[in-house]
């Protein structure tokens, strides 16, 4: 008789959607004629200082477990980075926890509040995991559509008509994948005031937060000070310094909250990578010039992007954060999904259907520039006949 494996699968497990990305990550991985708009991933190469600290460390044997919490040299470099951006103050031997990636953090985090029937709202177009990570904690995520007109922020209008009993907290993504939007100092109060009228905890990926353009700053939850002893701030390398491959991540949030989420931690993955952690240091303490550079080369193309938007006749919200753009597609009658797969197969480019990162992000899609300007020029230029094609 034969063992029936499926009956073994946790219902959590089967109750995960798909993620939005990983096929279309497959398919750029798998055919070299596409031009992309699809990865999330910097293109520069890592930042020589990082490099040199990730190998010197290996040189010196440097392969030992680290504090649960990450190495202290590094929280400290953490800590003193907020506080000179930000001005935000974290003590680094308690409130700051180094992370394998923010996909740990995220998850840890989640896992920590949650309970029995407990809820999180999230925003939504969001980050593909927030919803699954929820889940995964055995969690219900609440969707609260946010809209073009209002700058993919939600409302707090819409928040009211999401929140119970059972919200346990607000997972919020600002600058936000997949939209661009980020959050102005008067809506980061107001959510946060709401926040603290309902008591309930926020959830603040923050993982963008260097990358703004057009003269606007990124405004950290934790900058209100009223805020702090309810917030969770996610934070990482892979974005800002081209570090995606290292995996390392880290959240700033209470002592008490730290001490716990680490119970988690350490049963689950004791510590994180030594050597991706010597590399942070460097890039905290040296690579500042680095990070500014790739900030500047993106508000290029930033510019490449909502230029040659506008021209093929797509609305467009004008990005301010992270490296996406988030075009209106229902002009040409087709859905998300039929939109990305038609474009594949007549135009060989590669973007993410806009439902990917939920249900309001239908009619739209996410188009990375974190690429060369020559691979923006010809996706715009393939992307320009599709349009044409398609639009009455």
């Amino acid at each position: 008789m034969s063992f029936n494996i499926d009956k073994m699968i946790s219902p959590f497990i089967k109750a995960l959607p798909p993620s939005g990305l990983a096929k279309f990550l497959e398919i750029t991985a798998n055919n070299p004629n596409i031009v992309p708009l699809s990865v999330g991933e910097p293109d520069f190469d890592i930042p020589a200082k990082v490099r040199e600290a990730c190998i010197d460390s290996l040189n010196a044997g440097k392969s030992n477990y680290t504090s649960t919490l990450g190495m202290l040299e590094l929280r400290e470099a953490i800590a003193a980075d907020t506080y000179k951006n930000y001005g935000v103050q974290y003590d680094p031997k308690t409130e700051i926890m180094v992370t394998v990636g923010v996909s740990e953090a995220l998850d840890i985090v989640i896992r920590t509040i949650m309970v029995p029937d407990g809820e999180i709202i999230i925003p939504e177009p969001c980050y593909v995991a927030n919803k699954a990570c929820i889940i995964l904690a055995g969690g219900t995520p609440v969707p609260v559509e946010t809209k073009l007109e209002n700058g993919f922020v939600p409302t707090i209008t819409d928040l009211e008509k999401a929140v119970t009993d059972k919200t346990r907290a607000i997972l919020l993504g600002y600058p936000n994948n997949p939209t661009g939007a980020i959050m102005s100092k008067e809506q980061i109060k107001a959510i946060g005031d709401w926040a603290v009228k309902h008591d309930i905890m926020i959830i603040s990926d923050e993982l963008y937060a260097h990358l703004t353009y057009g003269g606007k700053k990124h405004t950290m939850f934790t900058a209100f000070p009223e805020f702090k002893d309810r917030t969770v701030v996610l934070n990482g390398f892979s974005k800002a310094y081209a570090m995606t491959g290292l995996r390392l991540g880290y959240f700033t949030a209470p002592a008490a909250f730290v001490q716990a989420a680490n119970l988690l931690h350490q049963n689950v993955v004791l510590c994180t990578n030594i050597t991706a952690q010597y590399g942070a240091i460097a890039a905290l303490k040296y690579c500042e010039h680095d990070m500014l550079a790739m900030v500047a080369e993106y508000e290029k193309r930033r510019q490449i992007m909502i230029d040659g938007f506008k021209k093929i006749g797509l609305p467009l919200y004008e990005p301010e954060g992270a490296f996406y753009v988030f075009p209106y597609i229902k002009q040409t009658g087709l859905t998300s999904m039929e939109f990305v797969e038609k474009l594949l197969t007549e135009e060989e480019v590669l973007v993410i259907p806009g439902s990917s990162f939920g249900a309001s992000g239908e009619g739209f899609i996410r188009c990375s520039y974190a690429y060369s300007e020559d691979n923006l020029h010809e996706a715009l230029t393939r992307l320009d006949r599709f349009i044409r094609k398609y639009t009455k």
